[in-house]
């Protein structure tokens, strides 16, 4: 059997653009995720993130903890990550995270959701196909509490009929 002819296959936009991003708008990122020690163990890993609370159980109970703890750098990536299909799918690069704050633990088992909330947005001078839009996300714990928070902003593209010339 030959290969696909992939021209002939339909182009779709994925993600919102930057007309879709009002302040105050809010996306509740319907994908949770459930971290597990595994999780951790490779993410210390594979970044060589070696401190001891993220895979030392002794060690962490000995500081006062349950069990390790996972590592908040995989929690606001995969946080970020849970944002991608609402925020920054529909192209446009990253352009930074500020004031980051972890709020709580979070420990293997605890399962996050997050939600997004558009804070600020403006065109971008240089780009006409593009403007700038700043995201204030939160992500909770199955208990409700708020583990981390941040604010994101991305270079989001606009929709080609809509874009300023």
């Amino acid at each position: 059997m030959p290969d696909p002819d992939f021209s002939t296959f339909p182009l779709r936009q994925k993600g919102n653009r930057y007309q879709d991003f009002e302040e105050g708008r809010t996306f509740q990122h319907h994908w949770g995720r459930t971290l597990s020690e595994a999780d951790n163990a490779l993410f210390a890993t594979a970044t060589m993130r070696f401190t001891p609370l993220y895979f030392n159980a002794e060690y962490a109970r000995a500081h006062g903890h349950d069990s390790v703890v996972i590592d908040p750098l995989l929690v606001l990536c995969t946080v970020v990550g849970m944002s991608v299909e609402d925020l920054s799918e529909g192209g446009g690069p990253f352009l930074g995270v500020n004031d980051v704050k972890f709020h709580r633990p979070v420990y293997p088992g605890d399962t996050i959701t997050g939600k997004s909330r558009v804070v600020g947005r403006r065109e971008s001078g240089s780009r006409p196909h593009f403007g700038i839009v700043t995201w204030e996300t939160e992500a909770l714990n199955q208990h409700g509490e708020k583990v981390v928070s941040y604010q994101r902003t991305n270079l989001v593209a606009k929709r080609r009929a809509e874009a300023t010339p």
